[in-house]
């Protein structure tokens, strides 16, 4: 089988697999259809703060890279003390 048969029936299980879920889980939210639990409400307006703030890289930078900044120590620890 050529690869790009291959791929080309692959891709359009993965899109029949999807399709399907997403029909099955419509169904399933109409029937359930209810509000959230305050809790929710709360832990998604949390996400939302803090998906909008500004976080440290957790990926070396260029310069730490090329070894001419020493890069922060995991937990702000320094040299594994």
């Amino acid at each position: 089988m050529s690869q790009l048969w291959s791929d080309a029936v692959r891709q359009k299980h993965m899109r029949a697999i999807c399709d399907e879920i997403g029909e099955r889980l419509r169904f399933m939210l109409d029937r359930t259809a209810q509000e959230p639990s305050a809790r929710l409400v709360a832990l998604i307006r949390r996400f939302e703060q803090l998906e909008h703030t500004d976080a440290p890289s957790i990926a070396p930078s260029l310069e730490e890279l090329s070894g001419n900044k020493k890069a922060p120590s995991a937990l702000g620890f320094a040299n594994g003390a």
